[in-house]
């Protein structure tokens, strides 16, 4: 009978310089300055929820795997990490017994019942944040309704209106242009939302460090960003009126930073090569805008991700028939080499 050998026509490699473990930290870390920046403004409650979810998480990952691995498994960070990310998706003021709900799914339903951490092929947080969407609809609605809308409504504060001025005398004046005065505040937003958005300053910080350690592919937040954005400012927020959208705030407020940094920069649940991971983020910006600007979803983007997990078995189905194939006897083309 002859050999088959597989033959790669490229490395199926996905440039990620840390391994899980460290990487897990170090994002755990990130989102966790993002929760104390948030909590900061409502006296705590967004600690709370947080709290619930990774107490939540550590317990029932334990209870999972404590035969076969002891204490060891909750070392590797992912059962934190998942649990933080859930709570960046989470509004502030909702209960913390649905994110200890959404916790439990994301670990047992998600993660485990795919085989464990790198067979799930949906992103487990992204798992228990639909549950809790779709279970509790109007709770989760009740939870955000006083999104970043709302700053147009209570005015601007001190502070962005002297950030804005210094900006405007130093950096923009350079180009000609004006920042309009609100978009400071949404990096320091108080009033009741996504713990992501309540949260943008410290979370922005932690993308830079953990894109500088090479913690995720830098290129891949870029892409997302750029497409989203241009479809934002081409398409404009009002449908037919072109190049007047409000570039700005579609990035700062609705998870958009979370599902552009975290969410689609997630290895484990994305393709495997380049070309797959390319068209996947450039479909998620796609489709978050359409969701956000077209289907009127605040958390839009979250959904897209969400689909495009779900579509992540049949891009790399088709990326093992385009970039891998099987040679009899064991022979590799020299060009291959």
């Amino acid at each position: 009978m002859a050999e088959q050998k597989l033959i790669f026509k490229q490395k199926p490699q996905i440039n990620i310089s840390y391994p899980s473990t460290g990487r897990m930290w170090l994002v755990s870390l990130c989102a966790l300055l993002c929760v104390l920046q948030s909590a900061l403004a409502d006296n705590g409650q967004s600690l709370i929820v947080a709290a619930t979810t990774v107490f939540s998480a550590v317990i029932i990952e334990l209870l999972l795997t404590a035969r076969q691995f002891g204490v060891s498994k909750i070392r590797d960070g992912s059962a934190v990490a998942t649990a933080l990310i859930l709570s960046l998706l989470m509004p502030n003021q909702i209960h913390p017994v649905y994110s200890a709900f959404g916790a439990v799914f994301a670990i047992v339903i998600v993660k485990y019942s795919f085989g464990g951490l790198g067979s799930n092929w949906l992103n487990p947080a992204l798992g228990g944040w639909l549950f809790i969407r779709f279970s509790w609809p109007s709770v989760f609605a009740n939870a955000i309704e006083n999104n970043a809308l709302e700053m147009t409504v209570s005015g601007f504060s001190s502070i962005d209106n002297s950030a804005t001025s210094f900006f405007n005398d130093t950096v923009f004046s350079l180009a000609g242009v004006q920042l309009p005065s609100g978009y400071v505040n949404l990096l320091f937003f108080n009033n009741p939302g996504m713990i992501v958005d309540r949260g943008l300053f410290t979370f922005l910080l932690g993308t830079v460090i953990i894109t500088a350690l090479g913690i995720n592919r830098g290129w891949i937040p870029l892409v997302f960003l750029s497409v989203y954005g241009f479809l934002i400012r081409f398409a404009g927020d009002v449908p037919g009126i072109f190049w007047n959208g409000d570039l700005l705030y579609g990035i700062f407020s609705g998870g958009t930073a979370v599902a552009a940094f975290i969410l689609s920069a997630e290895p484990a649940s994305g393709a495997k090569l380049w070309q797959g991971v390319f068209f996947t983020v450039v479909l998620g910006a796609v489709l978050s805008w359409f969701f956000r600007y077209r289907c009127m979803e605040y958390t839009g983007c979250i959904i897209a991700l969400a689909l495009v997990n779900c579509l992540t078995p049949l891009i790399r189905l088709l990326e093992d028939k385009i970039f891998f194939s099987h040679k009899n006897n064991g022979v590799i083309p020299e060009n291959l080499l």
